[in-house]
């Protein structure tokens, strides 16, 4: 194991000359994206816009530098707070510090087993289809923060976000609503409009700016965030109660996977927008890893990678590590200076941030293509949508990722085929008891029955002859089934000839006892590499003469 290949070098910066002026530029636009995000990402999930506004200055830095990618912007996410709230419902803050360290820990140790690759077996529907379902469930999740300024606690509410959302609805106050809902009003149409005027103009902090003014003029009834505090915490390692440990595995092991999914999706969106370096998947899963460590000690939350404030980033010029740096650097100052005013922010404000950004997530010509493509690809969508509004996003995205391999196992099978072919040449006396097969596509363990039903339904066949020549693929379970095709044969005496064994296959024939299945116990009589010698061959058979090669 090279150790040496997950850990920070001098190559990481090595544009920086050349690319300094546009990382500083692109880091400060970030950070400024990122400060609403942060703040109601840490409100969303239960635990504070402090805990939000932590972890995206330490687990940023922290993945920035130890990340594999060169542009990865890095913090809490909507996708990690859809899984953190049943935590803390469920746990409380220290339960959610323990879940970080012990998903840390997994990433680590996977990126340190290589197991960077793995993301790569999700397929696009299933990606899509749980991207829209974590829109579904933050859009409802700022609900309750709408409806009344003293909603139940979360533990109190269902876990199911749209569930919760509607139970919220018990302590609805119409005057705070309506207060709300202008808020939530304002800050859309300032994210809406304000790229309009220019794309630089960050359009979520300039609504939030307008609704804390007017708030404090104004004398809403509005809750706000409250104060935070004007320095980062002192690291501390988190509590852990043995007696809880073991109920904390399962969900430290669905963040883990949720940060291992979304940080190197992240990293791959980012490669595809600009000429940004390679990406390091095992890297960037022990950075992600490290984050949430470092995270967890200063009290914050798990992180990802974030795609949103990614794509701003490489969009803005960020080309290096330096960016991302910066960005951190960015939040860090508003911690240091202006916590006062970052706490008379109302929630209505945050919440329609995230509103926003829930919609924009959706994005309709890609659902409208992923429901034109096939009919598998439409089911795997919609059922993973379905199921990580309804129960979970692990369990959608494990349920997607089957149901497409049934899909895919099942149009393969398809494509394997047997069918009887006619003898080339001039007929000759005898012909019609020969029956040549012929074999195409995958020989898998799907579809296997099919074929032998095919050829056991064969009558009044003397010799067969088995054409191997276009078969692309074989496994054991292929292999075994051909064996079994062949005594079964046998055992009606019936004569079995192979032609166009393929080298890469002949191994495993020979393993699972598909050539010791053939009768006479003269392998050069049976086995041939041309068709017309296996067809010569099947006709001395059915004349009764001497077989020989």
């Amino acid at each position: 194991m090279n150790v040496r290949a997950l850990l920070p070098s001098r190559r990481d910066y090595r544009q920086l000359p050349r690319t300094w002026r546009g990382d500083l530029l692109a880091g400060v636009t970030v950070g400024i994206v990122a400060l609403p995000l942060a703040l109601g990402f840490g409100v969303s999930s239960g635990l504070s816009a402090e805990a939000g506004l932590v972890t995206a200055v330490v687990a940023g830095l922290v993945a920035a530098v130890f990340g594999g990618s060169n542009v990865q912007v890095s913090g809490p996410t909507g996708a990690m707070v859809v899984v953190l709230v049943p935590i803390v419902a469920a746990h409380g803050a220290g339960g959610v510090a323990v879940v970080t360290i012990l998903a840390g820990a997994i990433l680590v140790v996977a990126g340190a087993l290589r197991l960077g690759r793995a993301v790569s077996f999700i397929p696009w529907p299933v990606i899509e289809g749980f991207t829209v379902g974590i829109a579904v469930i933050i859009f409802a999740q700022q609900i309750p923060a709408l409806v009344s300024a003293h909603t139940a606690p979360a533990s109190e509410h269902s876990s199911n976000a749209i569930a919760a959302a509607v139970q919220s609805f018990a302590d609805f106050d119409g005057a705070y609503f309506v207060w709300a809902l202008g808020a939530v009003a304002v800050v859309a149409a300032c994210m809406l409009g304000a790229p309009r005027l220019h794309r630089a103009i960050p359009g979520s902090l300039v609504g939030i700016v307008v609704v804390t003014v007017a708030t404090l003029l104004l004398s809403t009834p509005l809750a706000r965030i409250g104060a935070l505090p004007s320095s980062l915490p002192a690291p501390a390692v988190p509590a852990i109660d043995p007696a809880v440990l073991g109920s904390l595995i399962l969900p430290a092991a669905t963040v883990a996977a949720l940060a291992a999914i979304e940080s190197l999706l992240s990293a791959r969106v980012a490669a595809s927008l600009a000429p940004t370096g390679p990406v390091d998947a095992d890297r960037e899963l022990v950075g992600q890893g490290l984050a949430s460590l470092a995270s967890s000690l200063f009290g914050g939350m798990p992180a990802t990678g974030a795609i949103a404030r990614t794509a701003v980033n490489v969009r803005s010029g960020g080309r290096s590590r330096l960016a991302a740096i910066i960005h951190a650097l960015v939040l860090l100052l508003v911690v240091v200076a202006v916590a006062g005013p970052v706490g008379e922010i109302p929630l209505a404000a945050l919440a329609g941030v995230l509103m926003v950004t829930a919609v924009r997530m959706v994005d309709v010509r890609t659902v409208r293509s992923v429901l034109r493509s096939t009919r598998a690809d439409a089911v795997a969508f919609v059922t993973t949508a379905i199921v990580t509004v309804s129960v979970d996003l692990i369990v959608a995205v494990l349920i997607g990722v089957v149901l497409a391999g049934v899909f895919a196992l099942r149009a393969l099978s398809r494509a394997s085929a047997v069918r009887r072919e006619d003898i080339a040449g001039e007929p000759e006396p005898g012909d019609d008891h020969i029956a040549v097969l012929r074999f195409d596509g995958p020989l898998i363990f799907a579809g296997g029955d099919r074929i032998l039903d095919e050829i056991a339904a064969m009558e009044d066949v003397s010799v067969v002859v088995l054409r191997l020549s276009k078969i692309d693929h074989v496994d054991a379970t292929g292999a075994r089934l051909l064996g079994d095709i062949v005594q079964s044969l046998e055992r009606r005496g019936v004569t079995v000839l192979v032609k166009g064994m393929q080298t890469q296959h002949e191994d495993l024939f020979r393993a699972v006892g598909v050539l010791d299945a053939l009768g006479g116990g003269d392998e050069e009589a049976r086995v041939f590499d041309a068709l017309p010698d296996a067809i010569a061959q099947a006709r001395r058979l059915v004349r009764g003469e001497t077989a020989t090669a």
